[in-house]
């Protein structure tokens, strides 16, 4: 695969510079501009980097070619300068460093990533907890592992569930969604200010997932989420769905606090399903607001079906559903319970960190 013709290098190069030196960018852009298909392989990072040190230092994608001069400007003296200027300032920006070392931009950027090796890690950014935030997300976990101490099936018996908008533009808007896919794409796109959109709800579980549900009226336009329909969705989709999954009995559900989810009426339907086995903010066991963290819809699905869907960029809503739906059938049954199980040692993180964030889950310590 690394044999590739000048304008496929050429394209991978400027894919590299558009997505803010991205070589994960660079790689998805190629997969999806020479449409590759699923199984398609693109050039590796290590091929890419090489091509792009290559254009710098020759003007060229092509293998270097032996020119006897010695460099100018990155020099064992500038290496070492901008080396303890990061170290002193790492938040600086390049445009400030190059300045006080008198060097352009791009010679300070490939010293930074080619000499000396560094990453321009992104700050991650989290919910703000309340006051109350802490506690709630601390007895929360603590009930939650006494019911998995008291029974070791609980969490097989768990369904998690959550709305999401996915646009056609390849914007999952998720209020609070927190998952970053297979690659970070680190690109803007513009995009509409009211952008095609459908709002897909998904239950969760070890053992499957039910749905997607698509939020829709009989134009199979997209619609708000409200009580009434939440309610509709509950009896006619979910109650059937549960069906097919013979082998769950007293299964719990938990929710999110979202009004349309929280109103009476709508409490009253999740328990005709599931009796005193609730997980909400009027459930039996309270859920706690601002937790994306514990819900394996918000830290596993959402960020899973991204990275899939738009593989291949869905041209129209239909298209978008179906994209949506073969995924969801394609997760494999081992990624389930391992996303599940992985909740396990979240709840354990959230207790250890007096429900504060989880620092190690979110830098993967």
């Amino acid at each position: 695969m690394e044999e590739l013709n000048g304008r496929q290098r050429a394209f991978a190069i400027k894919m590299f510079y558009k997505t803010d030196d991205s070589l994960e960018g660079a790689q998805r852009e190629f997969h999806r501009f020479f449409k590759l298909g699923r199984h398609g392989r693109v050039p590796s990072k290590h091929a890419i980097k090489t091509w792009v040190q290559n254009f710098e230092e020759t003007g060229s994608a092509l293998k270097k070619k032996p020119t006897g001069r010695p460099r100018s400007v990155r020099t064992q003296q500038n290496i070492e300068t901008v080396r303890v200027l990061v170290l002193q300032s790492p938040q600086r920006s390049v445009h400030k460093q190059a300045a006080a070392v008198r060097v352009s931009r791009e010679s300070v950027r490939r010293i930074l990533r080619f000499d000396l090796n560094f990453h321009p890690y992104e700050v991650q950014i989290v919910q703000q907890l309340k006051e109350n935030a802490h506690q709630l997300r601390l007895q929360f976990g603590q009930q939650i592992m006494t019911n998995i101490n008291e029974d070791n099936e609980f969490l097989d018996k768990l369904w998690m569930s959550d709305e999401a908008h996915f646009h056609l533009t390849g914007y999952v808007n998720k209020h609070n969604y927190r998952y970053w896919g297979d690659s970070n794409p680190k690109e803007v796109r513009e995009r509409p200010l009211h952008a095609s959109k459908v709002t897909v709800w998904c239950a969760v579980s070890s053992h499957g997932v039910i749905g997607p549900y698509f939020f829709e009226n009989e134009d199979r336009i997209t619609v708000t989420v409200t009580s009434d329909r939440y309610v509709e969705m509950l009896q006619t989709f979910v109650a059937p769905a549960l069906n097919n999954f013979p082998q769950l009995h007293e299964s719990w559900f938990q929710h999110d606090g979202a009004t349309s989810h929280t109103a009476r009426q709508s409490i009253a339907a999740v328990r005709e399903l599931f009796g005193n086995r609730v997980i909400s903010r009027f459930g039996d066991i309270p859920w706690p607001p601002r937790s994306p963290d514990l819900s394996v819809c918000d830290f596993f699905l959402w960020g899973y079906l991204k990275s899939r869907v738009y593989t291949t960029r869905p041209r129209t809503l239909d298209e978008l559903k179906q994209r949506i739906e073969e995924e969801i059938r394609g997760i494999p049954a081992e990624m389930l319970q391992r996303s599940v199980g992985n909740l396990n040692n979240r709840l354990g993180e959230c207790i250890r960190r007096q429900g504060s964030h989880l620092q190690d889950v979110i830098f993967r310590n």
